[in-house]
């Protein structure tokens, strides 16, 4: 589904796409630490050492890949949003250089996807599927949507559309004025 498809036809706003990116990694996170909380039947031999040495290590590794991934997109949706490198930096206690040279190219990656998504060197999977994501927002969000309600934990005030309601769209008549 495409938002041509919705029949509304305003495109998201790049921040609204940006916070969708940081909303999937958030996912993909919870996602991977939360396999890691089983102890499973098998895993542990008497003696209470593992039976696949390295496994955790990896899982763990997983995890820490998806925090940074998580983390990435987050300074990418704040600079999307405003954010001066002084305030990232400041955030993260920083030097603003610093912040810069940290999440520069991240947030040149996203905008580059934005303009041109069939010519970006999408060099990996998460590459890649960052830019199908700020591209077909509406798909992503609605699957997000769908597993926040099934992890939702009793909190009601979350309603129907938990991700996708969020989402900002861009004003087509504010556009064609900014131009003409």
């Amino acid at each position: 589904m495409t938002e041509s498809d919705t029949g509304t036809g305003a495109p998201y706003t790049d921040a609204a796409r940006a916070r969708l990116v940081m909303a999937y990694e958030a996912c993909e996170l919870a996602e991977r630490a939360r396999a890691a909380v089983p102890i499973g039947e098998h895993e542990l031999r008497p003696d209470g050492t593992t039976s696949s040495p390295g496994a955790m290590l990896a899982d763990a590794a997983r995890v820490l890949a998806a925090a940074q991934r998580f983390f990435e997109a987050a300074a990418v949706f704040e600079r999307v949003g405003g954010a001066d490198w002084q305030l990232i930096g400041d955030v993260l206690e920083v030097s603003p250089q610093t912040a810069r040279v940290r999440f520069a190219m991240a947030e040149a990656g996203f905008r580059q996807g934005l303009l041109f998504p069939e010519g970006i060197g999408a060099d990996s999977e998460a590459t890649r599927l960052r830019v199908c994501m700020a591209q077909e927002p509406l798909e992503t969000a609605l699957d997000l949507d769908d597993w926040v309600l099934r992890h939702e934990d009793g909190d009601s005030e979350l309603g129907t559309t938990p991700v996708s309601g969020g989402l900002v769209r861009t004003d087509r008549r504010r556009r064609i004025e900014k131009h003409s």
